[in-house]
């Protein structure tokens, strides 16, 4: 069984406005205190409005349902004692007439010092998630394997729609806030490890980047755990949506990891302007559109997800996910993203309803 772990961003909102709230220090110090988190778990972000859990090492999706929603209820807890509310939505739907202040880390505030307006604008939350690899190699090899899934996993996700009180017509207006740095977007294909390890080591030491953190590709291998870590996704309004994209994406590293070592040949690189394009895409309509396959396609957002489940169900079967994956897949067709629901809160309630949405109490899994 290949372990798992995941990893929530979260803003912190003025009950009253909405709007961003600095209050990270003292929600981190409450949360840090009680008994629902441990110490490591929950964690700063760049701005002062945004804070992080991080489940542990996980073998299984009940493990990481029940992370989640106990990280989440110990956020949810300590920033209501804060005056403050947490909110689970991949863009700010509104933000403040005044920029949230930076988190006072030396890193963050050099990153502050050469892209200021880019880190004003950075009220964005995603998911992450963390797959364990046998060694580095074969990591940079799933890289390459599940780099033409990156949009699918994108559209599935897509939580993020509005931006200064106002739909900006995308499902995840976080990929286009993100995609504003040097190294972001779909990885490109590696020849193997020493090429991936020399394209980051130019990276830094041309000073293009101020180090191997700010390789923001959607998919990388980590620099701190044993892992691939799957960055494309928005962070989730209900827990359990964040533990069916988890085992996807488990599920899809797994898959990678198998025919790897069967030594079944990887899908074509494919034009690296195509993929960026489908991604684009892919943050654009969510999944009411087209999508485009592994195989350089446009297929329904129908097929596309039916065309993933079939790549990886071996997988899901193995690991026990398939029933749980299945049924959570086919409600996101029936009911749409978290971007359509957003969109139907404002429709029909405003920014009131909007905000009950995004920071209402935390469901059960």
């Amino acid at each position: 069984m290949i372990t798992f772990g995941v990893e929530e961003e979260f803003l912190l909102l003025d009950p009253a406005t909405g709007a961003p709230k600095p209050m990270v220090e003292e929600v981190r110090r409450t949360a840090g205190l009680g008994a629902l988190a441990e110490q490591g778990e929950v964690q700063d972000e760049l701005l002062q409005a945004q804070i992080e859990v991080a489940t542990p090492v996980c073998w299984n999706l009940e493990e990481v349902g029940g992370h989640l929603l106990r990280l989440r209820h110990a956020l949810a807890t300590a920033a209501e004692s804060n005056g403050c509310l947490i909110a689970a939505t991949g863009a700010a739907p509104v933000r403040g007439i005044l920029p949230v202040p930076v988190t006072r880390t030396p890193r963050y505030l050099k990153i502050e010092d050469e892209a200021r307006q880019l880190v004003d604008e950075q009220l964005i939350c995603g998911m992450h998630v963390h797959v364990g690899i046998p060694d580095p190699e074969t990591g940079v090899a799933v890289l390459n394997r599940i780099r033409t899934w990156l949009p699918t996993l994108l559209a599935m996700s897509a939580n993020s729609p509005l931006w200064d009180g106002r739909d900006t017509g995308f499902a995840s207006w976080r990929t286009i806030v993100f995609g504003r740095w040097p190294v972001s977007g779909p990885p490109p294909y590696f020849e193997g490890l020493a090429d991936y390890e020399r394209r980051l080591e130019t990276l830094v030491a041309t000073g293009l980047i101020a180090d191997r953190g700010q390789v923001y590709w959607q998919a990388r291998l980590s620099d701190r755990y044993p892992t691939v870590e799957v960055r494309c996704l928005d962070v989730q309004l209900r827990p359990d949506d964040a533990v069916m994209l988890a085992g996807v994406v488990r599920a899809l590293v797994a898959t990678a990891i198998a025919e790897e070592k069967a030594g079944m040949p990887p899908a074509p690189a494919g034009d690296p302007e195509v993929l960026q394009a489908a991604n684009w895409h892919a943050a654009r309509y969510g999944l009411n559109g087209t999508l485009m396959g592994p195989d350089g396609r446009p297929r329904s957002s129908g097929d596309a997800l039916c065309a993933l489940m079939r790549h990886i169900t071996p997988a899901l079967e193995d690991s026990g996910d398939l029933r749980e994956v299945s049924a959570l897949s086919h409600r996101l067709l029936r009911e749409g993203t978290p971007a359509d629901r957003q969109r139907r809160a404002l429709a029909d309630g405003g920014l009131p309803a909007l905000t009950t949405l995004i920071t209402g109490s935390v469901p059960s899994v």
